[in-house]
């Protein structure tokens, strides 16, 4: 499975308010944009899906910004995915023998790969990208 770059830039949106204690105040978008390398006008169109999507809450004012709506163990890649990318397609019926035996491989895997997804929280992914908390 390969990621779009507007996915993988709402992942890094999300691990980067993950990160952030939820009583803290809110993130702007330009911190985000600027720790990540994400153009800002960009991350704020994908702040836009990921909210519609109640993944993320804003607040507006001069001290504004982003968080997340709930917990980051709350929170799955597949959810994320779906807010930026719309739910899987339906598949089309197939007419050939050969075309649905594919089909139902293809579907094994999708399906394997949603579960794999859906069980991988955003805190897990913030938890591998932070640097270790030892030194040598």
């Amino acid at each position: 499975m390969k990621l779009s770059a507007k996915v993988e830039y709402a992942c890094l949106a999300i691990i980067a308010l993950a990160r952030q204690d939820q009583d803290e105040s809110p993130v702007r978008a330009r911190v985000i944009a600027e720790g990540n390398g994400i153009p800002e006008k960009y991350l704020v169109q994908i702040l836009l899906q990921l909210k519609a999507a109640n993944l993320v809450r804003s607040t507006r004012g001069s001290l504004g910004g982003y968080r997340l709506a709930r917990p980051a163990q709350t929170i799955s890649l597949l959810e994320v995915i779906h807010a930026i990318e719309g739910p899987d397609q339906s598949p089309r019926e197939e007419q050939n023998l050969a075309s649905r035996v594919l089909a139902a491989v293809l579907d094994r895997i999708r399906s394997a790969e949603r579960r794999v997804l859906s069980q991988t929280s955003m805190a897990q992914l913030a938890d591998l990208s932070s640097p270790p908390d030892w030194v040598i």
